[in-house]
């Protein structure tokens, strides 16, 4: 059974040096922490205002989030297909581009439900809709900007890139993963 540390030397090996599998790991913790101190800060606006929440979740659209959400699995898992075919430079193209593309129609997802609620008076709702656009808004720069990456690497694609980017783009995957149900579902 593979473990983390089997893992972390796997990416550090296929990035070719202790440093940078290093930094590899401080990034993604990094961008963990961050969206995990967003996220307790929207946990805690809800928990002293239920009304104002109920009142705020009432101008979502949890049922484009789900599908934003099927997006995301979908992407990831091109992602790790393109980690699993290997050195095959054009074998590795077709996922890694498929993962941008489904990342792009993730972001497009996105932009149509913030023109919903938008419409719908949300901005009025104060600083849990701000905070909201915040940490959704941060999640959807950090989607945008890995799918520009994925096709970046995908056009001149190289072992250790492809396992760089994909380990982002998992740690993305699971920020939306655990934002999903606190923001959408409780």
């Amino acid at each position: 059974m593979a473990t983390t540390d089997d893992f972390s030397m796997a990416v550090t090996k296929a990035q070719g040096g202790e440093g940078d599998g290093l930094l590899l790991w401080i990034l993604v913790w990094s961008e963990l922490a961050a969206f995990g101190v967003l996220l307790i800060a929207f946990m805690i606006m809800t928990m002293l205002d239920p009304a104002g929440a109920a009142s705020f979740r009432g101008h979502l659209h949890p049922g484009l989030a789900a599908a934003n959400t099927i997006i995301l699995v979908l992407s990831g898992w091109q992602a790790a297909l393109a980690v699993r075919l290997g050195a095959d430079g054009t074998a590795v193209r077709r996922p890694l581009v498929l993962a941008a593309l489904l990342g792009l129609a993730f972001a497009a997802v996105k932009a149509f439900e913030y023109t919903l609620e938008i419409r719908s008076g949300i901005g009025d709702l104060g600083r849990l809709a701000e905070l909201y656009f915040l940490v959704t808004g941060f999640h959807l720069l950090h989607v945008v900007f890995g799918a520009a990456i994925l096709l970046l690497i995908a056009w001149r694609p190289a072992r250790g890139n492809v396992v760089m980017i994909a380990t982002l783009w998992h740690a993305i995957d699971l920020v939306w993963l655990v934002m999903f149900p606190i923001v959408y579902l409780t």
